[in-house]
């Protein structure tokens, strides 16, 4: 079988890549391990930049984002009992909105299906063959037979455990720091008690205040990196949110976990014709939002790349991939760095917090500080393709 560009992965980035390159015409092929119940319900990120909301709206793809996503103007920063907030969309004009990632995958997949771009669930024994040639190939098993389906290029979407970046692990870069700590999260059928997300400091470690709708909640907790969440019964998670974030409406918990927190950047992000995207190349720690929206930025950017590579034989802008996707990486990396460093208890003691409460208020006071924050929370306007 063949076809222009064949995507590993049916996460954010890959079906956002496919919906992109359907749109330009380019015939594509979604290979994924798990089946598309596991897809569409394993609970992820829920936050979504201006961006990304806008590119749904544009490849039409977002009626159930403009029914049920939340639009939200600021964040609350929290320290020393009180809420202090950041109006983002006072001082950048843009807005965040929550909805969930998994709700993202549900709305492209099924548009993906309904506009004849095959999407294939429960892929195995995937391995990429040629990548230095002109027509590289994957072998893949499904349904029981072998498979082999040649392009012009791969797109390696498959996330940090996939087989995209060991394919081209030799050529790679890769820059990694592991943080001491994770995020216990959960979700609650609880109403929100807040009207915007709050993000706290504490001397017992970082908590976050967010929602799904109305009526589920979600909300973390700083924890040990290796902290087993059976040491967290429901009780114990209740009371050391509302210690931490003041007033919580609290309600049957319907799903917990810890999540480690790392940073990790790969490069460059492409060898050969196998170019990487999203979770494949790089992960943020989760303070600053950006994973999801990388991912989409990630496909804005590799789609008219892959374009022109494969209807006319242009490789410019597909060169120019890496660069111009780790100019906007390299920012959130910095950014979720300074948000997780100035929020968390790093174990440094004393002086450590006080610098910490020295940067909220800075924050707090100053709008240039303020605007900061702000513009790379809701996400810088989209750059130029190349």
């Amino acid at each position: 079988m063949k076809t222009q560009v064949g995507i590993v992965g049916a996460g954010p980035a890959g079906l956002m890549l496919a919906l992109l390159l359907h749109r330009e015409g380019i015939d594509c092929v979604v290979l994924e391990a798990r089946d598309r119940e596991y897809v569409e319900e394993r609970v992820r990120a829920g936050l979504l930049e201006q961006n990304t909301v806008d590119l749904l709206r544009d490849l039409g793809v977002a009626e159930r984002l403009n029914d049920e996503g939340l639009e939200h103007d600021g964040i609350y920063l929290r320290y020393h009992g009180d809420n202090h907030y950041v109006d983002m969309a006072g001082l950048t004009g843009r807005h965040i909105t929550i909805y969930g990632q998994q709700e993202v995958v549900k709305d492209v997949t099924q548009a993906l299906l309904d506009r004849g771009v095959p999407v294939l669930f429960e892929v195995s024994d995937v391995t990429l063959h040629d990548i230095e040639s002109d027509h590289p190939r994957i072998t893949y098993e499904h349904d029981g037979q072998s498979h082999e389906l040649t392009c012009d290029a791969i797109a390696g979407c498959d996330g940090f455990h996939g087989v995209s970046r060991p394919t081209i692990a030799e050529h790679l870069t890769e820059y990694d720091y592991v943080y001491e700590f994770g995020w216990l999260g959960i979700l609650a059928e609880a109403q929100p008690a807040t009207d915007e997300l709050i993000y706290a400091w504490h001397e017992n470690g970082f908590a976050l205040y967010t929602m799904r709708s109305q009526k589920i909640s979600r909300l973390y907790l700083q924890v040990d990196a290796d902290d087993d969440i059976a040491n967290w019964p429901d009780d114990r998670i209740w009371n050391e949110l509302g210690t931490r974030l003041g007033n919580v409406n609290e309600g049957p918990i319907f799903d917990k976990g810890i999540t480690p927190m790392r940073s990790f950047v790969a490069e460059p992000m492409q060898h050969g014709r196998l170019f990487l995207a999203g979770d494949s190349a790089h992960i943020v720690p989760p303070t600053g939002a950006k994973g999801l929206n990388l991912a989409v930025n990630d496909a804005r950017l590799l789609a008219p790349a892959l374009t022109e590579l494969s209807r006319d034989g242009n490789p410019t802008r597909a060169d120019g991939y890496t660069a111009a996707a780790l100019r906007r990486v390299w920012r959130a990396q910095d950014f979720s760095n300074y948000m997780t460093q100035m929020l968390h208890d790093l174990g440094d003691g004393s002086f450590q917090r006080r610098l910490q409460l020295a940067r909220m208020e800075y924050v707090a006071l100053s709008d240039a500080a303020a605007r900061s924050l702000a513009e790379n929370y809701v996400g810088l306007p989209a750059e130029p393709e190349f």
